[in-house]
């Protein structure tokens, strides 16, 4: 006659091992797993951002000229004055718009814009045509 004991036992070592195998092959693992499922997206979503704000500062401009001047150059690249032309501005895109009027009407010279930059003496080339 089987021993109720030793069945007992065996029985109950079968209920223990089963639930130590569902709890950590399952259950933490699904856990502690998911858990830096969550921390890596974190981490990868805080450096996107913290790229993006560093572009944005470094993209805008930070001292932008309040006047633009327009230079004429002729043929041996010496600076010249040609009468009848505007040179100063106070807007990029009108002066840009005026540079290439300038050039469709005085194809033999070349045109800057140009800005006084506060750190330095030297102007500051933003268009060359």
């Amino acid at each position: 006659m089987p021993n109720p004991t030793k069945e007992l036992l065996v029985f109950g070592i079968g209920i223990v091992s089963n639930i130590f195998i569902s709890v950590f092959g399952q259950i933490i693992p699904n856990a502690v797993g998911g858990f830096f499922r969550e921390v890596a997206s974190a981490l990868i979503l805080a450096s996107v951002l913290v790229f993006v704000f560093t572009w944005f500062l470094k993209a805008r401009p930070h001292n932008k000229p309040k006047k633009y001047n327009v230079i004429v150059f002729d043929i041996n690249n010496q600076q010249i004055q040609l009468e009848g032309i505007r040179t100063e501005f106070r807007n990029h895109d009108v002066a840009w718009s005026f540079m290439k009027q300038y050039k469709s009407n005085y194809p033999m010279f070349n045109f800057a814009m140009v800005a006084d930059s506060k750190d330095t003496d030297k102007k500051t080339i933003f268009r060359y045509i």
